[in-house]
């Protein structure tokens, strides 16, 4: 896997993203949450149904953050606590009116928090995402609707000092971007290798 160097010059947003293991005990701003969520809104989707829903949680909020973080599997426990705000990620499933699955729900929901990460590192805010945590519970807790699937947890806060010297590693593209066939790298990153 290639170290936290990208390969090709992007965006500092990009290259300056990654996940903290440890949060600062200090709420974010109210207006700094919205801006994050406000991001989100202006994602691109499908046919623009903008089929997420986000169930918020801040830690001033005792009771509900509590509850929200009774959801989350033991793995991601030790830093999930840390954060200032949890949020829930959720689509729907079928498109409004007609019943027809929505087929790329999920993908529309990862643009829009893809869109509220790249808001909260701009404003120096770290998000953790999860994918271990005790959905069928989240959708009883939360009344979620039988055609909302319930899909991933944000975990948000300032960046702990813990995770100085922590590096993230990210496949090469020949491993992932292919061409004439799977698995056969795209040319075009042959003709540019360094």
């Amino acid at each position: 896997m290639s170290d936290s160097v990208p390969e090709y010059s992007i965006n500092d947003l990009i290259a300056k993203r990654h996940s903290p293991f440890a949060f600062e005990n200090c709420p974010i701003p109210d207006v700094d949450l919205l801006a994050l969520l406000e991001a989100a809104r202006w994602s691109a989707s499908a046919g623009n149904e903008q089929p997420w829903s986000y169930i918020v949680a801040k830690r001033e909020d005792t009771e509900q953050f509590e509850q929200m973080l009774g959801c989350v599997a033991e793995v991601n426990l030790s830093w999930a606590q840390q954060a200032a705000v949890l949020i829930v990620g959720c689509v729907r499933t079928t498109q409004p009116g007609t019943g027809v699955r929505y087929e790329t729900a999920e993908h529309d929901l990862g643009l829009a928090s893809a869109n509220l990460v790249f808001e909260a590192t701009a404003r120096r805010i770290g998000v953790h995402q999860m994918t271990y945590i005790d959905r069928e519970r989240l959708r009883a807790l939360y009344l979620v609707p039988a055609d909302v699937k319930v899909v991933t947890m944000l975990a948000i806060g300032y960046e702990g000092r813990e995770n100085n010297g922590r590096r993230r590693s990210r496949k090469p593209l020949e491993s992932f971007v292919f061409g004439q066939s799977w698995a056969q790298a795209l040319p075009l990153l042959k003709t540019h290798a360094g």
